[in-house]
């Protein structure tokens, strides 16, 4: 069952973060054990409690935003095109229906550009037992990204653009996001177990997440009245 603010009308600003990192953690997993019903469930979970577009219009934006994960999620030959151009569609919606003002198209490439980022940190740059920090260091020279600080930026890339917020702001969000994907891929890694602990890790970070993204809209609309 979805929670019950999951549907509800109200301001992107103004969101539940315990319940959006359960959620996300539920979509995640969904996503890596290819259960895509599960994580349409999940997506429609995340948009109700993140963005408050109703009913209606929040089966369509997770629509666009399931469509995208199973566009990306071949690997290796997904399809960023069209990951972003359901993405896009997702953005579209929001913007037309939220106080939020912000690029889609911009929105939708920053969206896919840390998926492209935290994939090569996951399977093109593993962190194994015998890896040192020296040979981690040359090969994130040597392909320009996959470093944990590079993910953190695109990810406040893509906050501070949607919220309008300086960069600086949403540091802390980005950071505990990051945190999250480095225990969803030790998640994958042992087997994609749900009663695995490193889920609720997971989960945990995810919340953490949302509340400092929470806590950073709330402070620039105090500053802005």
């Amino acid at each position: 069952m979805l929670g019950r603010h999951s549907l509800s009308r109200h301001s992107p600003r103004d969101f539940d973060a315990v319940a959006l990192g359960r959620l996300e953690t539920q979509a995640w997993a969904s996503y890596y054990r290819r259960e895509w019903v599960t994580a349409l469930r999940s997506f429609v979970g995340m948009v109700g409690a993140g963005f408050g577009l109703g009913p209606r219009l929040t089966l369509v934006a997770a629509w666009y935003v399931l469509q995208a994960n199973r566009a990306w999620a071949p690997v290796p030959e997904n399809d960023p095109d069209a990951a972003r151009t359901a993405m896009l569609g997702f953005y579209r919606l929001v913007l037309a229906h939220s106080d939020l003002t912000f690029d889609p198209v911009k929105a939708s490439e920053l969206e896919v550009e840390w998926w492209r980022l935290h994939r090569y940190r996951q399977r093109d740059l593993p962190v194994t037992a015998e890896s040192d920090a020296a040979t981690t260091a040359v090969e994130d020279a040597a392909h320009g990204d996959g470093s944990r600080a590079e993910l953190e930026n695109a990810l406040v890339d893509l906050y501070s653009h949607v919220y309008s917020a300086p960069r600086e702001s949403m540091q802390e969000a980005a950071r505990w996001r990051a945190e999250a994907m480095d225990l969803s891929d030790a998640w994958v890694a042992a087997g994609c177990d749900l009663t695995d602990p490193w889920l609720a890790a997971e989960r945990r970070a995810l919340v953490a997440s949302y509340s400092a993204l929470l806590d950073a809209v709330k402070r620039l609309e105090e500053v802005a009245t």
